[in-house]
């Protein structure tokens, strides 16, 4: 799914309009139809909404929710500013409030001494995407009197104050449980700083233009089902081991070799024809007991320091590796003569980390997998996620490389300078493991003929839908990373099946 800009979207808006043809009031209904629809099936046990509406077409689309819950049954209060200059849509759908005898509008002001009892819920139409400044005076004061009920919170297409494309220095904006947002994701939902605001995001089609939004150009995405059945390739029943490549996980020393264990049972079960692991003497037992379908390659005695990589497999190296002096040497000497596309996580970027010089050794094509610390050792600090993001594009189009920024919306950015934010997963991968068991993935990927953008694209967004049924299964809390592995088979179930049913 393409993520636009605030001004795309507006775009997008006006030429489904012109385009469709559909008038604006029209599509405007068409929108508060999708809310309400979501609305209704979601928030049941509840009987009243106070809807907040401000003088835009946000506000116009509060009003037409308003009215369309109340014809429902709901109970109904608005509040406004009657006497402001409405927006046309918003002007036509406040006159059909005004003649609904059952509804009150009041003023803004008037919310501070209003009685929200605890099945009240509060939609925020206030401002949306229209909005380009921080908020101040009264409309601040009535944001943050209203995040401070304990009321579930829906705001329309866009919380009242927040920025559709980025991060702003306001420390006010409305604080919604859910966001409503019509047709795309906005970027800001993707970034820690900003998307905490936004609760959990419900993006509704109101059919906008199919025309625009295929011929108008964005460099970022939402991986999302389309993307991922474009990638994902069914097994040929007549393939064997051969087919599907070789996988070598190089990881694991004195006191770690548990992340290499996790990392090479990720690869095996991610489907990779052939999986070794280059470890220290050390682990040999431990993961010959632990993953004994993967073929053992000593690297040293307590920690690797011999390199000893088949040219036919693809590498993955970081896992428990440490970082010790002789394990530094040998991987940079090992990187300095290796040119095939590899990945680099946990250890091996911070061995790399130690001289800014030393990200030059890193062949073209590779895939590193930083978490923020990580990167930031690599390339320096940065004031938020939105400028890591844009340092990230810089760097793999300098170094011509896949940079996977690890995070709560995990970011896949290409030497192009797309950005692939993944959806999948939640807060039950953070523990120390999961990493490891993402470069056993994509190892295991790239290794069955995956280009490197799939490979890293499907890699993160196959991880986060196993921690979904993970969690369903042993709850965010107490999920390990090896029950996150124990779903990989789910993952493919489900994938096959999507696509069977569309051959």
């Amino acid at each position: 799914m393409k993520i636009f800009t605030a001004e795309q979207i507006r775009n997008c808006d006006q030429y489904t309009i012109k385009n469709e043809p559909v008038s604006s009031v029209h599509l405007m209904e068409r929108a508060a139809e999708a809310c309400v629809e979501w609305i209704s099936e979601n928030c049941n046990h509840h009987r009243n909404f106070v809807v907040f509406c401000g003088s835009g077409n946000n506000g116009g689309d509060g009003f037409a929710i308003a009215r369309m819950l109340y014809q429902k049954g709901f109970d109904i209060d608005i509040f406004s500013n009657t006497k402001a200059k409405f927006s046309s849509d918003a002007q036509e759908n406040f006159k059909h409030i005004k003649e609904i005898s059952g509804i009150t509008v009041r003023e803004f002001k008037e919310a501070f001494s209003y009685r929200f009892d605890s099945r009240t819920v509060i939609i925020d139409a206030i401002f949306g995407t229209g909005l380009s400044r921080n908020l101040e005076g009264d409309m601040k004061d009535l944001v943050e009197f209203l995040n401070l009920r304990k009321n579930i919170k829906i705001s329309i297409d866009l919380p009242s104050g927040l920025l559709a494309d980025g991060i702003s220095d306001s420390d006010t904006v409305f604080m919604a449980d859910y966001t409503l947002s019509f047709q795309f994701w906005k970027k800001s939902f993707l970034h820690p700083e900003t998307g905490k605001f936004a609760g959990k995001v419900q993006v509704l089609d109101i059919n906008l233009s199919e025309d625009y939004i295929e011929e108008t150009e964005t460099k970022d995405f939402v991986i999302d089902d389309e993307i991922i059945k474009n990638i994902f390739k069914i097994r040929n029943e007549f393939s064997h081991k051969g087919t599907y490549g070789k996988a070598t996980i190089v990881g694991g020393s004195y006191g770690k070799m548990g992340a290499a264990v996790l990392s090479t049972r990720a690869a095996l079960k991610a489907g990779a024809g052939l999986t070794f692991t280059l470890a220290p003497k050390c682990g040999y037992e431990i993961l010959q007991t632990s993953d004994p379908e993967a073929m053992f390659i000593e690297g040293g005695e307590n920690y690797i320091e011999q390199f000893k990589v088949d040219e036919t497999s693809v590498c993955g190296i970081g896992p428990g590796l440490g970082t010790q002096k002789g394990t530094a040497e040998n991987l940079l000497k090992f990187l300095k003569n290796y040119s095939k596309p590899l990945i680099l996580d946990a250890d091996a970027l911070n061995i790399i980390s130690h001289d800014s010089q030393n990200i030059n050794l890193i062949p073209a094509k590779s895939i590193i997998t930083p978490h923020p610390k990580e990167f930031e050792r690599l390339f320096g600090k940065t004031e938020n996620s939105f400028e890591r993001t844009e340092l990230a594009k810089n760097k793999s189009r300098e170094l011509q490389i896949y940079t996977v920024l690890k995070g709560h919306h995990t970011q896949i950015i290409t030497p192009e300078g797309q950005v692939f934010y993944n959806i999948t997963g939640n807060s039950g991968l953070a523990k120390g493991g999961s990493g490891d068991i993402l470069t056993g993935i994509i190892t295991s990927l790239l290794a069955q003929q995956y280009t490197e953008q799939e490979a890293a694209i499907l890699g993160v967004w196959f991880h986060g839908r196993a921690a979904e049924f993970a969690a369903e299964k042993h709850s965010r809390e107490s999920m390990l990373p090896s029950d996150v592995i124990n779903e990989f088979g789910n993952v493919f179930s489900e994938l096959n099946g999507k696509l069977q049913k569309l051959l």
